[in-house]
């Protein structure tokens, strides 16, 4: 895996021969599914490393290498694993929690998980927008990630309510962000969220229009949001 191993060390990253094979397998896996079920458009090898697994791997730029370990982590819309296979690959010890609403999908997760032989993940097929309101979900996790196409404020509705006061948001989006709607103040101010920043993804084979915005929750979301399926995305805040 030439090109994730390239992107990796520009990251700063190391990947074992076992984290390889991980991945090797991760992507025979996905593309064996993938005929039956819908799970991605990019299916080339160097394609599936570069903008799957490496585009996955930039999240650690987010939070300092030794954090990661830790940390309870929450995957919202995870799809085919993405972003939080690879970096529970890079940093087994993480408590990863997979979440989609597609039933399809979370059975190739659960496989994908059992396969692969990764430990303390769990898999929770349903919308956030009802599983945030779970008082065993709730306010629980200390990062939650996204890299879905949703806008921002919408994105913010449904993964703040899932973050503990302190814990942190990390959204994987295009620079365009700002443009997309909704008012981003309006939304952290509503849902107890503070705009940390966010950083460029500066690694060769990725776009350069990448970004990880960064939000800190600094105050607990009001008990009314996440509002019902459907409703953030037709009226973001």
């Amino acid at each position: 895996m030439k090109k994730l191993i390239e992107g990796a060390k520009a990251l700063g990253l190391g990947l074992s021969p076992d984290q390889l094979e991980k991945f090797g397998l991760y992507y025979r896996e996905l593309i064996q599914w993938n005929r039956r079920v819908n799970l991605t458009r990019i299916v080339g090898y160097e394609d599936v490393q570069l903008k799957h697994f490496l585009d996955s791997l930039t999240v650690v730029g987010a939070l300092p290498p030794g954090d990661w370990a830790s940390l309870k982590v929450l995957d919202v819309g995870s799809g085919a694993g993405l972003p939080g296979v690879p970096l529970k690959i890079l940093y087994p010890e993480i408590e990863m929690w997979l979440l989609d609403s597609v039933r399809k999908k979370t059975a190739f997760l659960d496989h994908l998980v059992e396969v692969l032989e990764l430990g303390n993940v769990r898999v929770l097929t349903g919308r956030a927008e009802a599983l945030a309101h779970d008082p065993a979900l709730r306010e629980t996790f200390d990062v939650v990630l996204s890299r879905a196409v949703t806008a921002l404020t919408s994105l913010l509705e449904f993964t703040l309510p899932f973050c503990k006061v302190g814990g942190r948001v990390i959204a994987q989006k295009a620079a365009s962000y700002e443009a997309e709607p909704g008012c981003l103040q309006r939304a952290l101010e509503l849902l107890g969220g503070r705009l940390e920043g966010a950083i460029p993804v500066d690694v060769q084979g990725l776009s350069p229009e990448r970004r990880l915005v960064v939000v800190s929750k600094v105050s607990p979301t009001p008990a009314k949001y996440p509002r019902r399926s459907g409703v953030p995305t037709k009226r973001p805040l």
